[in-house]
Formats: structure tokens, C-alpha cells, sequence
């Protein structure tokens, strides 16, 4: 047999259902394994950048087999960082829920693009079952709608796209028109807000926060006026819920008493904080948030599902078809209305994985009420850590967390310096980075340089956190 010809082989081999069952058991196993024992293991097997990439060559031009394959695999999981360990506190991503990866694994055979319900006559009903079950959490009443995007940066561009649509209206960005518009938010707010203003070709301007880095609403009403002064159009406030850098929520009712008064769009950026909604202890976190005009919500981050998730959630459910319907005759040849069981009339993506089946399949087995016991683990857990930091004189925590993001610093007597004390917290992260033993962030806030958490994963304890802060200290003492 030539080369070619076994090359073709195996590639018809690639798909042999046997092999195929033989591989899984093993990759299975091997996960299972990983999932039972990496709490004995380094959190983050620390690693120099340049040295980790010489670690990963391009991959060769003839391979090595199913063989090389599979030990490549295993040589990834031990090499990456591991979510699923207790002591990863990090950035807001969180372990996968085993049962929604192994509906992942299914979503990835399949290979059902969510662009029309022809091509996932499954799954694009399944997508609209969860849509429902978001917009329900939210109160968004009869009418409602949405869609599954690439993350939260994708979904807040969305919502902000359809935000100018109805309320500047004509296709802005397609009439020539050239008047200024622009999107409000607090200083705390994500990045990607911004960042979705500068694709649109519009002006971002920052509201300024509070003591508690909460949008501060007599900024903002006093910022509406400047614009207008200037002939500056605003069509949309942002309200964060819950910010990145603290997990501060801003006060929504009070932002949405403003924005009815003034006729501009409320869009809550709720990617981290909209999963409260499904708590009735900590609900009053997003209070005001059904008046929303739209909410984006990560299911891919305190519902624990493989990323991405994220909910792009409209309380008139048509608003994104009258700003993305198009028709191609290939694809969509006909009206939203007529069509309206096709997603690619709501969204800016095209060929779009098939995101709702973990967390459905997750629900289905877990129910609504396991998640808000969740939620509200979480959140007590990092209540319980503040606690403990404020137990510790030489600890300070940056506020009183609202929600499971805790900013904290070690301060220790006799380092009054802010450039000092910046450094010391910079050199104290890398210092337990490297040992492997936590893994946590930083974020710098008004008065400094904060480490940050983030809570998420239900094996993580009060005594994980009582060592990272005894980590911390023994670090600062060598």
C-alpha cells in the first residue's frame, strides 16, 4: 500500500465506531483519574512562558498515530491548569460540571451548527427551552427572547447593536448618518463594553463609581446632561451586574428610573451576577433587573458549564430579528416572522456550536433548585473568607464582597509605602503561583494593588482558604 493510500485508511479508521469506543474509555478513564486525584497535585504547574511554548512544537507532517495522539492529550491535561483543584481561586471560569462536559463531548460528534433549525432540528428547540428558562428567572414576561453566544463580549456587542437599533433606528451604521452616539457605563464596568462601542463606532463614556465601586446615579444623570449639551446621542447605559474588579452590583432599579425617564436603552451586563436572579436570599443583588431592555448572563460561570455559554436575553424577544435579519438564499430566504424557527435571524454569528445542551442536560438532572444552592454556597463561602481576613490584622480586604469575588492585600506593620505595598502583593502572587500550591489573581483598585478570588468550585473549603492566606503569609516572611 502506498503512503497515500495508508494514510486514507486511517483516516476511515478515524471513524471506526469500535476504535472509537475503545478510545473514549481510555480518555474517559484517564479524566476520571485526573478528576479523582488532582487535589494531590500542583493547582498550576508553573511554567516560564518561553519555556512552555518550546514545550509544544507545530505538529509534525506525518503523525504518529492514535497512539502519539492520546499521550499528546495526557501530556496537555497534566501541563494545564487545573480548575477542578480546590485551591484554584482564580480568574471567573469555573471547574466543568462532569456531566455537562460529557454533553459536550456529544455536542463535538454531532457537530450541529445552531445557524438553522434544519441543521440541529434538536438542538435549536433545546436552545430555546433554556432561553425561556433565563428570561423566566429574570421576570422578563410574555414576549421575551434570545439567543446562545460566544461569550460575554460577544453577547453584550449584541445587545448593544440592538440597543442602537431601537432606539437611534435606521440601521445606524448603515444610513451615512454621521451624528455622535454614545454608550454609557461605570468605570468599573468590563472592558468588552468599550470595547463594543469601538467596533460600532461609537463614543464609550465612563460613569464615575462609588465608594463601594457601584455606578454612582448623580454621575450619571449629570454626565446625560454634559452630552446632551454637546449634541452628543446617547442611546444606551450599560448597568454592570456584578462588575469584574470587586463583584460590585450597580444599583439597576435606580439606573432604570433614568433611563425611562430619559428613553434610552438598559442593557445589565450580568455575564458573572445574573445567576443570582436564581437565589431568593441574594435575588436583591440584581433588584430592578427585569426592567432590563436586555441582559447577557454566562452560564460558563457560576452555573459551572463548559465555556462558552452566554445568554443575550431581550425582554421583546423581536428585537434582535429586526436588527439582524437578512436574507441569503443559501441560508435564510425568507422573513424572521416566517422563519422564526431559524436562530441566524438573531444573532451576529453564523455557524454557532450548539451551547444549550450541557446546561439543559445539567437541569434536567440537577434541577434549578442545585444550582441556587450553589449560588448561595459560594457566596457564603466568600463571606466567610472575609470574615477570616478581617480576623487577621495584617490582612486587609478591599470591601465587604457582595457577591463570591473577595479583594484582598497583605499588610504587614511598617510598609506605609503604596509603591511598597503594590510590589509586596505583586511578589507574593508570583511567589505562591510558583510553589503550585493556589491559584489566585490581582486587580489594582483606587487606593492599590488588591490579590483577588474568585469562588466557584463546590470542593473548595473554608481550611483551603485559611491556607491561602497562611501561604500568603509565609511568603511575605521569606
Amino acid at each position: 500500500m502506498t503512503d497515500r493510500g495508508k494514510r486514507k485508511a486511517a483516516m476511515r479508521e478515524a471513524f471506526d465506531s469500535e476504535g472509537f469506543r475503545a478510545m473514549g474509555h481510555r480518555v474517559i478513564d484517564a479524566l476520571a483519574d485526573h478528576l479523582r486525584d488532582v487535589a494531590t497535585g500542583p493547582v498550576l504547574p508553573w511554567r516560564d512562558p518561553a519555556a512552555a511554548f518550546e514545550d509544544w512544537a507545530p505538529p509534525p507532517h506525518d503523525g504518529g498515530g492514535v497512539e502519539a495522539g492520546l499521550e499528546t492529550l495526557a501530556r496537555w491535561v497534566a501541563a494545564s491548569n487545573h480548575l477542578h483543584h480546590p485551591r484554584y481561586v482564580g480568574h471567573q471560569v469555573p471547574p466543568g460540571m462532569p456531566l455537562a462536559a460529557l454533553a459536550d463531548a456529544a455536542v463535538s460528534l454531532l457537530n450541529n451548527s445552531m445557524t438553522i433549525f434544519e441543521m440541529s432540528p434538536a438542538g435549536v428547540p433545546v436552545e430555546e427551552a433554556v432561553v425561556q428558562w433565563m428570561c423566566s428567572a429574570l421576570g422578563f414576561g410574555a414576549g421575551s427572547g434570545g439567543v446562545l453566544c460566544d461569550g460575554g463580549s460577544i453577547g453584550n456587542l449584541t445587545a448593544l447593536v440592538a440597543a442602537r437599533e431601537a432606539v437611534v433606528g435606521s440601521r445606524a451604521g448603515e444610513t451615512g448618518q454621521h451624528q455622535r452616539l454614545a454608550v454609557l457605563a461605570s468605570d468599573q464596568a468590563h472592558y468588552c463594553i468599550g470595547r463594543a462601542a469601538q467596533v460600532m463606532g461609537c463614543e464609550f463614556v465612563p460613569v464615575a463609581s462609588d465608594g463601594a465601586y457601584r455606578m454612582d446615579v448623580h454621575a450619571l444623570e449629570g454626565e446625560l446632561d454634559r452630552l446632551s449639551r454637546e449634541g452628543i446621542r446617547v442611546f444606551a447605559v450599560a448597568a454592570s451586574a456584578c462588575n469584574t474588579p470587586t463583584g460590585s452590583f450597580d444599583p439597576i432599579e435606580e439606573i432604570a428610573d433614568v433611563c425611562q425617564k430619559k428613553g434610552l436603552w438598559l442593557h445589565a451586563d450580568g455575564a458573572h451576577g445574573a445567576s443570582v436572579v436564581l437565589s431568593e436570599r441574594h435575588r436583591h443583588l440584581v433588584r430592578g433587573i427585569e426592567r432590563a431592555d436586555s441582559v447577557t448572563w454566562d452560564a460558563h460561570k457560576m452555573l459551572m458549564m463548559p465555556s462558552l455559554v452566554t445568554g443575550v436575553l431581550f425582554k421583546r424577544g423581536d428585537a434582535a430579528c429586526e436588527t439582524y435579519a437578512q436574507r441569503s438564499s443559501y441560508l435564510l430566504d425568507k422573513s424572521p416572522k416566517e422563519e422564526w424557527f431559524n436562530p441566524a435571524h438573531k444573532t451576529i454569528e453564523c455557524t454557532r456550536r450548539n451551547m444549550a445542551v450541557p446546561l439543559y442536560v445539567a437541569l434536567q438532572a440537577y434541577g434549578t433548585r442545585a444550582f441556587a444552592d450553589h449560588v448561595d454556597d459560594t457566596i457564603g463561602l466568600a463571606q466567610l473568607f472575609a470574615a477570616e481576613i478581617r480576623a487577621r490584622g495584617d490582612f486587609e480586604l478591599a470591601i465587604d464582597p457582595p457577591v463570591n469575588i473577595v479583594c484582598f492585600r497583605y499588610r504587614p506593620a511598617g510598609v506605609t509605602e503604596d509603591a511598597a505595598l503594590d510590589e509586596l502583593q505583586s511578589r507574593l502572587r508570583e511567589s505562591v503561583l510558583r510553589s503550585g500550591r493556589f491559584y489566585f489573581v490581582k486587580t489594582r483598585l483606587r487606593n492599590g494593588l488588591f490579590l483577588r478570588t474568585t469562588l466557584l468550585n463546590p470542593r473548595t473549603t473554608i481550611e483551603d482558604l485559611k491556607a491561602l492566606l497562611e501561604a500568603v503569609r509565609a511568603a511575605a516572611e521569606r
